[in-house]
């Protein structure tokens, strides 16, 4: 089987929708090498920008690459509005599948195409998107979701929102939830541990509503030294560390930091490295993960994988990923996301039991069996794509 796979979300600052494209590329390769008996696969990724080149990595050797110096903006506007250039006239091959990992098509002459929808937030509150996602996402993801040969979701909150919202059939919907990190889990919870929120800094994420949560703390906390109820263990409330890109709409956030109560106990710390995000985990007491809407929530699951306890919002996806493995609150209470997180910063077997839950429940999740998955959506594409045959 002959694929394409749009490349371009991984080319740079692999966030979830890079970071989910990289591993399923590298995982189909594992899985699926040319001569494997599962069934052979020709795997092309593409990639396109006026000044980020494909870098050619061992983990992606096995893959035939289209590296084009087209603008990304360019392109964007080309394939969503006008349809041109085919993935066969960009780069000179023919395939039987052509993968956009964005809802919108990527166009092809003949090829069974094959789409992710990893949200539908846009949808709902396109003013919390930008650029290309505001511009095209909501007037055009119904119409390219019904022309879908298969329609690839990372959750079953998110399958269910695709069939809701733009009336697709449950039966061309797969469900490829990504896998784990190949990560051990730690021994225990670190001493002088922070609260993390991983996550780029974005309104979706809800990051006002952690910081109005964290402010609740900290009063609190110094209300109770004053009056002599200090906390049993003597401990202040730790560092809040925001890490991710901050984007536009982030500027209020950041203003916040500067100033009281703030300032000093909270630091942003940009967008982190894939090889550096192991450790950013490890250093963490808790995860915090208030989104008002997430179509899956990797770091959710990166966090169980590695044993740090995690709340999270009860919204969107959140609660299919994390399960019983930690508390999940409603993001516009602040006073309830302040007492998930001080419960588990006071109470260390409560937070140790969340930490093992979500160890357990990391475990069924692995980019083997997201590649298997994908495959057999691939499969399933090629059969819709064949012409019917016409009754005698």
């Amino acid at each position: 089987m002959r694929v394409l796979i749009d490349y371009r979300p991984a080319l740079r600052e692999r966030s979830g929708v890079g970071e989910y494209t990289h591993r399923l590329v590298t995982s189909l390769l594992s899985c699926y090498p040319p001569s494997s008996a599962n069934g052979a696969l020709e795997l092309t990724i593409f990639s396109s920008s006026w000044k980020d080149r494909l870098r050619r990595t061992p983990e992606l050797d096995g893959a035939a690459a289209v590296d084009r110096r087209v603008p990304v903006s360019l392109l964007n506007f080309a394939w969503h509005r006008l349809e041109w250039p085919s993935a066969e006239a960009l780069t000179g091959r023919r395939f039987d599948v052509t993968h956009s990992l964005h809802p919108l098509l990527l166009p092809s002459r003949g090829a069974a195409q094959v789409i992710m929808i990893h949200d539908l937030d846009f949808l709902a509150h396109p003013e919390r998107t930008r650029a290309e996602v505001r511009r095209d996402y909501p007037e055009l993801a119904r119409d390219h979701a019904a022309r879908a040969d298969r329609i690839i979701v990372p959750s079953p909150f998110t399958a269910r929102e695709v069939e809701r919202q733009l009336g697709v059939a449950g039966e061309r919907i797969a469900i490829c939830p990504p896998g784990r990190p190949d990560w051990t889990p730690r021994k225990g919870l670190p001493g002088n541990g922070y609260i993390l929120f991983f996550g780029t800094l974005e309104p979706r994420k809800n990051v006002a509503g952690l910081l109005d949560a964290y402010e609740r703390l900290i009063a609190d906390a110094g209300r109770h030294v004053r009056s002599g109820d200090a906390r049993r263990d003597g401990r202040m409330i730790p560092e809040l560390v925001l890490a991710g890109k901050a984007t536009g709409e982030a500027r209020p956030w950041l203003e916040r930091l500067t100033r009281a109560p703030l300032a000093g106990r909270v630091r942003h710390i940009g967008y982190v490295e894939p090889p550096d995000r192991q450790a950013l985990y490890a250093g963490a007491h808790v995860l915090v993960m208030p989104s008002f809407d997430e179509g899956f929530g990797m770091p959710v699951l990166e966090a169980m994988t590695l044993g740090v306890p995690v709340v999270a919002s009860n919204r969107g996806a959140l609660p299919d990923v994390l399960g019983d493995a930690g508390p999940l609150v409603d993001p516009d209470d602040p006073v309830a996301l302040g007492g998930a997180i001080l419960r588990l910063l006071d109470d260390d077997a409560y937070a140790g039991a969340c930490a093992a839950k979500g160890v357990l429940r990391a475990s069924h999740f692995s980019w083997d069996r997201t590649a298997r998955l994908v495959y057999a959506a691939y499969v399933q594409a090629v059969e819709a794509r064949k012409p019917r045959a016409r009754p005698r």
